[in-house]
Protein backbone atom coordinates (compact mmCIF):
# COMPACT_ATOMS: atom_id res chain seq x y z
CA UNK A 1 0.00 0.00 0.00
CA UNK A 2 0.94 3.26 -0.16
CA UNK A 3 -0.51 6.35 1.36
CA UNK A 4 -1.57 9.83 -0.33
CA UNK A 5 0.99 12.56 0.96
CA UNK A 6 -0.05 15.80 1.98
CA UNK A 7 -3.98 16.19 1.26
CA UNK A 8 -6.58 14.42 2.69
CA UNK A 9 -9.54 13.16 0.68
CA UNK A 10 -12.48 16.30 0.23
CA UNK A 11 -15.17 14.36 2.27
CA UNK A 12 -13.04 13.69 5.29
CA UNK A 13 -13.48 15.39 8.43
CA UNK A 14 -10.02 15.38 9.38
CA UNK A 15 -7.95 17.00 12.33
CA UNK A 16 -5.65 19.75 10.04
CA UNK A 17 -3.49 22.64 10.58
CA UNK A 18 -4.23 24.08 7.26
CA UNK A 19 -4.74 21.50 4.40
CA UNK A 20 -2.91 18.92 6.15
CA UNK A 21 -3.58 16.33 8.10
CA UNK A 22 -1.58 16.32 11.54
CA UNK A 23 0.12 12.93 11.64
CA UNK A 24 2.62 12.44 13.53
CA UNK A 25 4.69 9.12 12.72
CA UNK A 26 6.47 9.65 9.39
CA UNK A 27 9.52 6.76 10.26
CA UNK A 28 6.51 4.62 11.85
CA UNK A 29 5.96 0.53 10.24
CA UNK A 30 2.15 1.13 10.75
CA UNK A 31 0.34 4.25 10.59
CA UNK A 32 -3.63 4.70 10.65
CA UNK A 33 -4.94 6.76 7.56
CA UNK A 34 -8.07 6.91 6.17
CA UNK A 35 -8.56 4.24 3.45
CA UNK A 36 -9.47 6.07 0.83
CA UNK A 37 -5.67 7.50 1.38
CA UNK A 38 -4.57 4.51 0.32
CA UNK A 39 -3.33 3.63 -3.15
CA UNK A 40 -2.26 -0.64 -3.95
CA UNK A 41 0.87 -1.71 -5.09
CA UNK A 42 0.48 -4.33 -7.64
CA UNK A 43 2.65 -7.51 -7.03
CA UNK A 44 5.19 -6.02 -9.66
CA UNK A 45 5.79 -2.66 -7.67
CA UNK A 46 8.17 -3.71 -5.09
CA UNK A 47 9.34 -1.84 -1.84
CA UNK A 48 11.69 0.04 -3.23
CA UNK A 49 9.35 1.28 -5.96
CA UNK A 50 6.74 1.89 -4.16
CA UNK A 51 8.98 4.38 -1.76
CA UNK A 52 8.95 6.50 -4.99
CA UNK A 53 5.74 6.67 -6.33
CA UNK A 54 5.00 9.63 -4.45
CA UNK A 55 8.17 11.96 -5.98
CA UNK A 56 6.88 9.55 -9.15
CA UNK A 57 3.66 11.06 -9.27
CA UNK A 58 5.13 14.45 -9.01
CA UNK A 59 7.28 14.20 -11.61
CA UNK A 60 4.19 12.96 -13.82
CA UNK A 61 1.92 15.73 -13.22
CA UNK A 62 5.20 18.12 -14.35
CA UNK A 63 5.35 15.57 -17.70
CA UNK A 64 1.76 15.99 -17.59
CA UNK A 65 1.98 19.77 -16.96
CA UNK A 66 4.36 19.95 -19.74
CA UNK A 67 2.24 18.47 -22.42
CA UNK A 68 4.93 16.86 -23.76
CA UNK A 69 4.57 14.07 -26.70
CA UNK A 70 6.18 12.55 -29.52
CA UNK A 71 8.40 15.09 -31.60
CA UNK A 72 8.46 17.37 -28.98
CA UNK A 73 11.85 18.00 -27.46
CA UNK A 74 11.87 18.63 -23.15
CA UNK A 75 14.70 19.67 -21.02
CA UNK A 76 14.79 18.83 -17.37
CA UNK A 77 16.95 21.16 -14.69
CA UNK A 78 18.27 19.10 -11.73
CA UNK A 79 19.21 15.54 -12.36
CA UNK A 80 17.05 14.83 -8.84
CA UNK A 81 15.02 12.18 -7.88
CA UNK A 82 11.96 14.12 -9.65
CA UNK A 83 13.83 15.44 -12.41
CA UNK A 84 14.91 11.79 -13.05
CA UNK A 85 11.68 10.49 -12.79
CA UNK A 86 10.46 13.26 -14.97
CA UNK A 87 13.23 12.61 -17.73
CA UNK A 88 11.57 8.65 -17.23
CA UNK A 89 8.00 9.62 -17.94
CA UNK A 90 8.88 11.86 -20.54
CA UNK A 91 10.48 9.22 -22.18
CA UNK A 92 7.30 6.97 -21.96
CA UNK A 93 5.58 10.01 -23.52
CA UNK A 94 7.71 9.80 -26.62
CA UNK A 95 9.65 12.74 -26.09
CA UNK A 96 13.01 13.62 -26.43
CA UNK A 97 14.33 14.28 -23.51
CA UNK A 98 17.78 16.49 -22.68
CA UNK A 99 18.39 16.71 -18.60
CA UNK A 100 20.95 19.87 -17.50
CA UNK A 101 23.03 18.48 -14.13
CA UNK A 102 25.67 20.33 -12.67
CA UNK A 103 28.95 17.59 -11.57
CA UNK A 104 30.14 15.25 -13.88
CA UNK A 105 28.56 12.31 -11.98
CA UNK A 106 25.47 13.18 -12.35
CA UNK A 107 25.19 13.94 -15.88
CA UNK A 108 27.20 10.45 -16.23
CA UNK A 109 23.97 8.89 -14.19
CA UNK A 110 21.34 11.26 -16.31
CA UNK A 111 22.82 9.93 -19.53
CA UNK A 112 23.06 6.11 -18.70
CA UNK A 113 18.90 6.89 -18.22
CA UNK A 114 18.49 6.81 -21.93
CA UNK A 115 18.00 10.34 -22.20
CA UNK A 116 18.80 11.81 -25.50
CA UNK A 117 21.48 14.42 -24.12
CA UNK A 118 22.99 15.20 -20.41
CA UNK A 119 24.55 18.08 -20.07
CA UNK A 120 27.28 20.80 -17.63
CA UNK A 121 25.35 24.17 -18.47
CA UNK A 122 28.86 25.21 -20.58
CA UNK A 123 27.80 22.53 -22.72
CA UNK A 124 24.21 22.94 -23.41
CA UNK A 125 23.88 23.04 -27.13
CA UNK A 126 21.50 25.66 -28.54
CA UNK A 127 18.29 23.39 -28.87
CA UNK A 128 15.03 24.73 -29.22
CA UNK A 129 12.91 23.50 -25.87
CA UNK A 130 8.88 22.82 -26.44
CA UNK A 131 8.97 22.89 -22.80
CA UNK A 132 11.47 22.97 -19.54
CA UNK A 133 10.66 21.22 -15.58
CA UNK A 134 12.98 22.94 -13.29
CA UNK A 135 13.24 20.15 -10.63
CA UNK A 136 16.65 22.34 -8.79
CA UNK A 137 17.22 23.91 -5.42
CA UNK A 138 19.34 26.72 -8.21
CA UNK A 139 17.89 30.20 -7.40
CA UNK A 140 18.90 31.32 -10.72
CA UNK A 141 17.63 28.14 -12.71
CA UNK A 142 13.73 29.06 -12.66
CA UNK A 143 14.91 32.28 -15.10
CA UNK A 144 17.32 30.41 -17.11
CA UNK A 145 14.53 28.21 -17.62
CA UNK A 146 11.90 31.31 -18.67
CA UNK A 147 15.28 32.03 -21.26
CA UNK A 148 15.76 28.42 -22.75
CA UNK A 149 11.95 27.53 -23.70
CA UNK A 150 10.91 28.57 -27.19
CA UNK A 151 8.08 31.49 -27.27
CA UNK A 152 4.25 29.98 -26.78
CA UNK A 153 5.13 27.15 -24.82
CA UNK A 154 5.73 25.98 -21.77
CA UNK A 155 7.85 25.59 -17.87
CA UNK A 156 7.13 23.99 -15.07
CA UNK A 157 8.45 24.74 -11.67
CA UNK A 158 9.10 22.02 -9.15
CA UNK A 159 12.08 22.19 -7.22
CA UNK A 160 12.50 25.17 -4.73
CA UNK A 161 15.28 27.07 -3.93
CA UNK A 162 16.64 28.10 -0.31
CA UNK A 163 16.59 31.80 -1.47
CA UNK A 164 13.90 33.74 -3.68
CA UNK A 165 14.18 32.81 -7.67
CA UNK A 166 14.14 36.03 -9.24
CA UNK A 167 11.81 35.72 -12.90
CA UNK A 168 11.61 38.46 -14.98
CA UNK A 169 7.63 38.54 -15.83
CA UNK A 170 8.04 41.05 -18.70
CA UNK A 171 10.06 38.32 -20.68
CA UNK A 172 7.56 35.71 -19.69
CA UNK A 173 4.49 37.99 -21.40
CA UNK A 174 6.69 38.89 -24.31
CA UNK A 175 7.00 35.15 -25.36
CA UNK A 176 3.98 34.23 -24.22
CA UNK A 177 4.91 31.34 -21.91
CA UNK A 178 2.85 29.46 -19.72
CA UNK A 179 4.71 28.50 -16.47
CA UNK A 180 2.83 26.35 -13.67
CA UNK A 181 4.02 25.16 -10.57
CA UNK A 182 3.56 21.47 -9.27
CA UNK A 183 3.67 20.67 -5.62
CA UNK A 184 3.08 16.95 -4.31
CA UNK A 185 1.66 14.36 -6.39
CA UNK A 186 -0.87 13.07 -4.29
CA UNK A 187 -3.37 13.41 -8.24
CA UNK A 188 -0.97 11.44 -10.65
CA UNK A 189 0.00 8.46 -7.62
CA UNK A 190 -2.23 5.96 -9.38
CA UNK A 191 -1.13 6.59 -12.66
CA UNK A 192 2.69 6.72 -11.52
CA UNK A 193 1.94 3.13 -9.88
CA UNK A 194 0.42 2.36 -12.94
CA UNK A 195 3.47 3.52 -15.42
CA UNK A 196 5.48 1.24 -12.28
CA UNK A 197 3.66 -2.21 -12.77
CA UNK A 198 3.87 -1.61 -16.67
CA UNK A 199 7.46 -1.45 -17.07
CA UNK A 200 7.10 1.51 -19.11
CA UNK A 201 9.32 3.90 -16.04
CA UNK A 202 11.89 2.00 -13.56
CA UNK A 203 12.14 3.93 -10.49
CA UNK A 204 14.81 1.49 -8.65
CA UNK A 205 17.97 2.55 -10.33
CA UNK A 206 17.41 5.99 -8.75
CA UNK A 207 17.81 4.43 -5.31
CA UNK A 208 21.49 4.55 -4.14
CA UNK A 209 21.03 2.67 -0.86
CA UNK A 210 18.40 1.83 1.84
CA UNK A 211 20.02 2.93 5.38
CA UNK A 212 18.61 2.18 9.01
CA UNK A 213 17.72 4.35 11.63
CA UNK A 214 21.14 4.78 12.85
CA UNK A 215 21.84 6.14 9.78
CA UNK A 216 19.52 9.03 8.93
CA UNK A 217 22.21 11.52 10.52
CA UNK A 218 24.87 10.75 8.60
CA UNK A 219 22.93 11.06 5.85
CA UNK A 220 20.88 14.07 6.16
CA UNK A 221 24.77 15.64 6.59
CA UNK A 222 25.46 14.96 3.23
CA UNK A 223 27.16 11.57 3.69
CA UNK A 224 26.69 8.69 0.92
CA UNK A 225 27.02 5.27 2.92
CA UNK A 226 29.65 2.60 1.80
CA UNK A 227 28.54 0.94 -1.24
CA UNK A 228 25.97 3.38 -2.08
CA UNK A 229 25.05 3.43 -5.92
CA UNK A 230 25.04 6.34 -8.82
CA UNK A 231 21.53 7.19 -7.85
CA UNK A 232 20.03 9.96 -5.91
CA UNK A 233 17.95 8.69 -3.68
CA UNK A 234 18.74 7.12 -0.40
CA UNK A 235 15.66 5.13 1.27
CA UNK A 236 15.36 4.73 5.05
CA UNK A 237 13.89 1.51 6.42
CA UNK A 238 13.22 1.48 9.98
CA UNK A 239 13.40 -2.19 10.68
CA UNK A 240 16.79 -2.23 9.44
Amino acid sequence: MRALPRRAAPSLRLPVRGRHPRRLAGLAEQLAVPVTALRELPASVDAAAGALAEPGGSALRAVRAAAVGSGDRLLVLGPGTIGLLAAQFALAHGAEVHVLGQTPESIRFAAALGVAGAWAASSLPALAFDAVIDCSNAADLPALALDLVEPGMRIVYVGLAGLPSAVDTRTMVLKDVTAIGILGGSHALAAAIGHYAAGSVDPRPLVAATVGLDQVGDVLAGSRPPGAGPGPKILIDPRR
